[in-house]
C-alpha cells in the first residue's frame, strides 16, 4: 500500500486534512505516517468531528484504509509535541514521515 499524496503534504506543510472516517467528516492535524504490522496509520489531532470541536485535544491513530476523501485544508497547525512525543517506542523502526522534531521547531 501505498500513502496518498495529501498525507505527506499536509505533515510537511502542517496543514489540516479534511478527511471521512467512520461515515463523519473529521478535520485532522496530522503529525506522523508510520506502520505497524504491514498497515499505514497516522497518529493526528481531531480539530473537528462533523463541524464541531471535540471536547478535548488528544492525539488519535487512524488506519489509512479508514480514511477517504482525503483533502487539504489551507487551516495550518502547529505541532502538538504536548501530546505527541516523537519519541515514543511505537514510532521506532517504523515511521515513514513526521513533521518535524520539537527540537528543530525552536
Amino acid at each position: 500500500m501505498q500513502a496518498p499524496t495529501e498525507i505527506f503534504e499536509a505533515i510537511a506543510l502542517q496543514k489540516c486534512l479534511k478527511v471521512t472516517y467512520n461515515k463523519m467528516v473529521v478535520t485532522l492535524a496530522p503529525h506522523i505516517l508510520y506502520t505497524r504490522h504491514d498497515e499505514m496509520f497516522i497518529d493526528a489531532v481531531t480539530v473537528d468531528r462533523d463541524g464541531r470541536p471535540p471536547r478535548e485535544l488528544k492525539l488519535g491513530t487512524f488506519k489509512l484504509v479508514g480514511l477517504s476523501d482525503l483533502v487539504v485544508t489551507d487551516d495550518p497547525f502547529e505541532a502538538m509535541h504536548g501530546l505527541y512525543d516523537q519519541n515514543d517506542d511505537k514510532y521506532k523502526g517504523v515511521t515513514l514521515f513526521a513533521v518535524a522534531p520539537e527540537s528543530a521547531a525552536a
